[in-house]
Parts: C-alpha cells; sequence; structure tokens
C-alpha cells in the first residue's frame, strides 16, 4: 500500500468499480481537494487523493450500502453534529476496540470514544444503523480504512485479520468489488 504515490492500475480498478471514467462530473477537481486539506491540516492518502479529483467525489452505486460520500461529507446517522471534528489529530486507537465489552480499557474511555468519532478520519460511507466506515487520514493508521459503530471500532485489511481483503482505500473497494462479505476470513 503506497499512501504517497497514486499506483495508475489502482486507479483505473477503482475507475471499473465505480463505472466512471476520467472527466466526470463528479470528481471534485485537484483545486477543492487542495483547499480541503489546507482548511483540515490533512494531505489525503493515496489512492483516494486522486481519486476524488480526477474520478468520483462520491457515489451512489457501489458499497457502502448507501454510497460512498463526498470527502467533506457526513452520514445523515452520524449522531451529534455539534462535536467539533479535527482531521489533523490522529485516531487515538492502534487495535480494534468493543467499548461495549471493554468500558474500562481506558482511563478516559469517553475523552478517547469521542476522539475515534473526530480525530483523524474522513467517512467514506455508511451501511446504515451507525456503521461507518473511515479512511484514517492522520497518525499511524493513515491510508488503512475502519469500520466505526456505535458499539466499537476495527481496523479493516487481510494485516488485521477478519477479511482476506488488500489494505486501504483500494483494498476496500477491490473487496466490495468482487461481491465478497467484509468480514471473510475464517
Amino acid at each position: 500500500m503506497n499512501i504517497d504515490q497514486a499506483d495508475p492500475a489502482e486507479l483505473a480498478a477503482l475507475r471499473a468499480a465505480f463505472g466512471v471514467d476520467d472527466g466526470e462530473e463528479s470528481a471534485l477537481g485537484w483545486e477543492a481537494v487542495h483547499a480541503f486539506e489546507e482548511e483540515h491540516g490533512v494531505v489525503l492518502p493515496e489512492p483516494y487523493r486522486t481519486f476524488v479529483p480526477e474520478v468520483t467525489d462520491g457515489s451512489h452505486s457501489g458499497s457502502p450500502e448507501y454510497g460512498l460520500l463526498p470527502v467533506a461529507d457526513l452520514p445523515d446517522d452520524r449522531g451529534d453534529d455539534e462535536q467539533e471534528r479535527d482531521l489533523s489529530k490522529p485516531l487515538p486507537l492502534a487495535a480494534p476496540w468493543m467499548w461495549e465489552e471493554s468500558s474500562n480499557q481506558f482511563e478516559d474511555a469517553d475523552e478517547i470514544l469521542e476522539q475515534v468519532y473526530n480525530h483523524g478520519s474522513i467517512v467514506l460511507g455508511t451501511d446504515g444503523c451507525a456503521m461507518n466506515w473511515h479512511l484514517i487520514v492522520t497518525g499511524p493508521h493513515r491510508g488503512h480504512v475502519w469500520l466505526i459503530t456505535d458499539v466499537g471500532a476495527v481496523p479493516f485489511g487481510e494485516q488485521f485479520g477478519f477479511t482476506t481483503a488488500g489494505p486501504g482505500f483500494a483494498g476496500w473497494v477491490q473487496h466490495w468489488a468482487a461481491n465478497k462479505p467484509w468480514y471473510d476470513a475464517a
């Protein structure tokens, strides 16, 4: 997974998965991506960084269940819109955390939980019922996709277990485009 340089083969696979060609009206353009990055103090990881301005900024086709959100959007079922998001601060987790099962894992669990929802990630989309897919944009897990729900957070990709999917945004898209269940590892 190269999060600093877009792979043309990955971009071609992403275009095919979403059924779009270069220059689609839904592509955001580089000027808007640079403005988003400057506003939030981040550099989006590749290949997502090139995908948004050149391929599409959101889509109703494919996955997650309710489509791919535009880079700056949040799902309707996200909850408290009053919380301040700070994409430049890293996601505070390095491993899965099911807070309902281990509320005493962190001394300041409520503060960590708020950071999980609001720091270091953009929301790619939702499968409904507060099951949101996040692309990590800051910190040690930059470039990886996490499923963050109302009961826990878990990284996605074969190196984390649970799935045979490749890493990052491209691996996540290729996995659903192949019609595989999200968590298909035995």
